[in-house]
């Protein structure tokens, strides 16, 4: 598996920490946002191998910063993934709609997760 760069955004400081820690003990280098607007400036300085977008953030929601990113040429060929707790019929395909490469529901499964994103970064 070869090491990527990767964007975390999550308001939950609890979700944040244990994704980051998850990915770092993989080896990957992770950033980390809070919210849409902290995103947007790490995007600035840095082009991460893939995001990992909460769709329910204060602010700009995580669907809306997808279509924004996705519309960037700067950002759009990065692929971004839905990290949700909503798991109700049809969030899939909207998250899908905005532009998201991929869906994952939380509280994530610890074990499945990187499996997930190193077959994610390899397809990518």
């Amino acid at each position: 598996m070869i090491p990527a760069s990767i964007l975390v955004v999550d308001d939950n400081a609890t979700n944040l920490k244990l994704i980051s820690e998850l990915l770092r003990f993989e080896g990957h280098r992770v950033l980390a946002a809070s919210d849409a607007e902290k995103a947007q400036v790490i995007l600035e300085g840095a082009l991460p191998d893939l995001i990992l977008m909460d769709i329910a953030l204060p602010g700009m929601d995580g669907l809306e910063l997808t279509r924004l990113l996705k519309g960037d040429t700067r950002t759009g060929k990065i692929p971004i993934v839905a990290l949700t707790a909503f798991a109700m019929k049809g969030d899939e395909q909207k998250a899908l709609a905005a532009g998201c490469d991929g869906y994952i529901t939380k509280p994530i499964d610890t074990r499945a997760f990187p499996v997930f994103v190193s077959n994610l970064l390899a397809a990518s």
